[in-house]
């Protein structure tokens, strides 16, 4: 994908004037950089004393680490999967090349290397991915768990190749402030969890080119950061592995006026992008958690050096850690909300780890957990290794009082996110915030009052996803569009405007109207949105416990000619559509389950599955990956057809039951 004029207009439109010139600051030091590149300084005497606590490994439970270890063997045979694609050449990498579409991306200036343009590069992704670095925590993970030498070894043969392919300022690798912060927090990791290795220093603190690469991660991040329209999670992961590194490499010049700056930008943006509620502003439920990982880790490294973390960052990260206890099903996932890339922020875990199992873990070991927050049965390898270098907050002496939910919140009004569930497991996320977070949006869906269901933890009526990013257009476009979402259309439009792949230059106003989730026998909600210029959607939706029955009434008030109103069914879902009722059915633990969907008899009902042109009747489990699920489409017409069937107030309802059975 190459962006055009227009893009960049479009996008330029979306910044204000500080914005525009620290970016064009940042243009001129690029420019600068090309032809006077800064000199790293000269370093001796280095040691690394961030280690873990004794004890600490002896605490990894034991089925946990049974994970670990058969993760890390894979890696040692080379096998990984990234994003769907399943590889086997992590035994040498070719950290340029991306096994997808067989392309390597060029040499040369990294600010020059055209990094959305999958015809040059490839995909972008799949070449960042490795370079993350997060498989070699889990080799040094192994390698701290066994002593296991051939797991250190693997490590350092990889970190030395990465660092002779990839010199300072060449190539796709110093493009991206993400992927530098990450790079970092996981070598602090790595250093620490290879300390009992006789080969760590050698590999770290004595070595120059390790030297120079841990001085020009830090230089770039200082440089350039992440600014205005898209300081959202980028800029929080810049700041955490800045944090990590000035404090656990503290061998430089530079090292205490980085680790102050990436202090403050870590303590600002993590309060500029959670709501007081404790949801993340980008409304994108991944990037709840990889956030959350990664301000977890940060405060790591500073209580670890004695670095004083301002009291703000603790309760963001505590009131982080309840609204994810309270927005869980009852099999631990968290709403599929927004754009989600499988990002984290730090990876020692074995494949069948639960990531928001292990997060809810860690909350408990750092701030305790509340009567009310859900039961966490598994076991993780980070929990243990975290809650060894953080101040418990009850005994941090800076931590403020804080009054935490006494009971299970279900809604949080400046989120717009609202729960409705049952104790026989239903579970129903209303969608009525705001689009996004910042003049872009960048991670937004048109998703306004979408709502998604879940019975047991089976997806019902599905959140259908991200999938792709760059380089797949009319795939990205369809799995963040109205028609994507359990929600209604109007005019074949999305509600709100899109820019290009992260930008909206459009915002759909959303208001809720009624939120009551007291739980006297049937759970209401009720909100509206302006997206449709002149024409209002208002949607409530009510579940009644006793019935088990979902009941969602969408009314439009205005003027349009073609409604939709679609229904996507999770993969899971067996879907047998007579007319206007379809009847699902799906297993659970073995037993059979079953629903009837009563649809709106004045729309036309057809089931789509699979379809690629246009794409229609996709799931998403995780980024790079898509298999097909049923959807199901009403269309009809509407005012100023010349019908003659509208209500005198102009206003025309949609009634949609969902009913529960065995």
């Amino acid at each position: 994908m190459t962006m055009s004029a227009g893009w960049y207009l479009r996008r330029l439109s979306r910044m204000g004037p500080r914005e525009i010139a620290g970016r064009a600051g940042d243009t001129v030091r690029r420019r600068r950089w090309r032809s006077a590149r800064p000199d790293a300084p000269k370093v001796t005497g280095a040691r690394f004393t961030a280690v873990l606590p004794a004890g600490t490994i002896a605490a990894v439970p034991p089925d946990a680490a049974k994970r670990l270890v058969a993760e890390a063997d894979r890696l040692m045979y080379g096998h990984v999967e990234y994003f769907g694609v399943v590889r086997d050449d992590l035994t040498d990498p070719d950290w340029w090349c991306d096994p997808k579409t067989g392309r390597r991306a060029p040499w040369g200036y990294a600010f020059d290397v055209p990094y959305r343009n999958e015809d040059v590069v490839g995909d972008i992704k799949q070449i960042w991915e490795p370079s993350r670095h997060q498989y070699l925590t889990v080799l040094a993970a192994a390698y701290a768990v066994t002593g296991n030498e051939r797991y250190a070894e693997r490590v350092a043969e990889h970190l030395r190749s990465w660092w002779t392919a990839n010199p300072p300022l060449k190539g796709v690798h110093w493009i991206s402030g993400i992927e530098l912060g990450i790079r970092l927090l996981s070598w602090v990791w790595v250093r620490r969890l290879l300390d009992d290795w006789p080969g760590a220093a050698g590999l770290f603190e004595e070595n120059p080119v390790a030297l120079n690469q841990i001085w020009y991660h830090q230089r770039w991040l200082a440089s350039f950061p992440s600014r205005g329209s898209s300081a959202n999670n980028h800029v929080v992961a810049e700041a955490a592995g800045q944090l990590a590194a000035a404090c656990a490499f503290d061998w430089f010049p530079s090292s205490a006026r980085w680790r102050a700056d990436a202090l403050r930008s870590l303590e600002r943006h993590l309060r500029s992008n959670t709501f007081p509620s404790g949801i993340n502003r980008e409304l994108a439920s991944e990037y709840h958690g990889l956030v959350l990982e990664l301000g977890l880790a940060a405060v790591a490294e500073a209580d670890a050096a004695g670095v004083q973390v301002p009291p703000s960052v603790r309760l963001v990260l505590l009131r982080m850690t309840d609204a994810l206890a309270a927005v869980v099903d009852n099999r631990l996932r968290p709403p599929r909300q927004g754009d989600a890339d499988d990002g984290h922020g730090l990876v020692v875990d074995g494949a069948g780890t639960d990531r928001w199992a292990s997060l809810l873990a860690t909350g408990d070991a750092v701030f305790g957990r509340l009567d009310w927050w859900p039961a966490v049965t598994g076991t993780d390898v980070r929990t243990p290794l975290l809650a060894a270098l953080i101040r418990p907050y009850a005994k941090d002496g800076t931590a403020p009082a804080v009054s935490r939910p006494a009971s299970r919140p279900d809604h949080f009004a400046d989120a717009g996110l609202t729960v409705l569930r049952d104790p026989g497991g239903i579970w129903c996320r209303c969608d009525g915030g705001p689009h996004g977070f910042l003049s872009i949006a960048a991670h937004a869906h048109a998703d306004a009052l979408s709502v998604e269901v879940r019975h047991d933890g089976v997806d019902v009526l599905a959140d259908p996803g991200t999938f792709c990013y760059h380089g797949q257009p009319e795939w990205r476009q369809y799995f963040r569009s109205t028609l994507g979402h359990n929600t209604l259309q109007l005019d074949g439009g999305d509600q709100s405007v899109s820019g290009g792949p992260f930008l909206w230059t459009r915002h759909a106003r959303t208001r809720v109207l009624t939120a009551d989730t007291s739980g006297e026998g049937v759970a209401r909600w009720c909100a509206e949105h302006d997206g449709y210029q002149g024409t209002v959607h208002r949607r409530r939706v009510e579940l009644t416990a006793a019935s088990q029955q979902l009941k969602v009434v969408d009314e439009v008030r205005g003027p349009y000619r073609t409604v939709q109103l679609a229904f996507h069914l999770g993969p899971e879902i067996a879907a047998d559509l007579v007319g206007n009722r379809a009847v699902l059915t799906w297993i659970r633990d073995g037993e059979g389950r079953s629903a009837v969907l009563d649809l709106p008899g004045q729309l036309s009902w057809r089931a789509h599955r699979g379809e690629t042109a246009p794409p229609l009747g996709w799931y998403s489990a995780g980024f790079g990956r898509k298999e097909p699920s049923t959807t199901l489409i009403g269309t009809g017409t509407g005012t100023g057809t010349g019908t003659g069937t509208e209500p005198a107030d102009g206003t025309r309802g949609f009634t949609t039951v969902l009913r529960f059975g065995g």
